[in-house]
């Protein structure tokens, strides 16, 4: 179970985490994000599709996808978007001690030159959480979760719970991985369309 749209309660509760960026009204921009990758093949597709709509994107990568696939992660960054850690190996929080995790997240930084981190499946213990903001890092949420990777989704349904709630500053994810490619495959342009046609702008979370 996962909460598609976080409310403000939640984000006023755990106020050093960051879940959206408090937007500009004279320049309203949302902040799309994508998790899990690179991957060369579909991490390549959002490249060209973000290039055709002019977006920036942040891009949460695997410390061993980065180390597998380095081309990809260069064109990320020379593209012009952000990228963030998202640990070495995908490791859960809830379930590895915060030593562990600490090392996991500190192998990864070995491949990704950022201070913004997402943790793997949204959640982390609190030591784990007050150990990393002590070490400089900037955890980065999100406000509106599509729930791509659930193949109970259709395309529709996905892109559906994101026109739902969006609105300047929200920072969305999606995942560049095989298993959500079928339904972010889908719901990537016509968002890209939905908020170029209401002239949002489309930026990276700044590094």
């Amino acid at each position: 179970m996962y909460i598609k749209a976080i409310p403000k309660w939640i984000q006023k509760a755990f106020k050093k985490i960051t879940w959206s960026i408090t937007p500009d009204d004279t320049q309203p921009a949302v902040y799309i994000s994508f998790d899990d990758g690179p991957h060369p093949v579909i991490t390549n597709w959002v490249l060209d599709v973000l290039e055709e709509y002019q977006a920036k994107a942040t891009f949460f990568c695997v410390g061993k996808n980065v180390a597998q696939h380095q081309e990809t992660y260069k064109r990320i960054i020379a593209c012009g978007h952000s990228v963030g850690n998202h640990s070495y190996s995908h490791v859960k929080g809830l379930r590895t001690n915060t030593k562990d995790y600490l090392a996991n997240v500190k192998q990864a930084e070995q491949w990704i030159d950022s201070k913004l981190f997402r943790p793997p499946y949204g959640s982390l213990r609190r030591k784990q959480a007050h150990a990393l903001i002590a070490l400089g890092y900037k955890i980065t949420l999100w406000s509106i979760i599509a729930g791509d990777w659930d193949h109970k989704l259709s395309p529709e349904d996905c892109l559906r719970t994101i026109l739902k709630h969006i609105k300047p500053g929200d920072i969305i994810v999606l995942h560049d991985s095989e298993k959500a490619q079928r339904n972010m495959q889908y719901v990537l342009p016509r968002l890209l369309a939905y908020c170029k046609e209401r002239g949002w702008q489309l930026k990276a979370i700044e590094q």
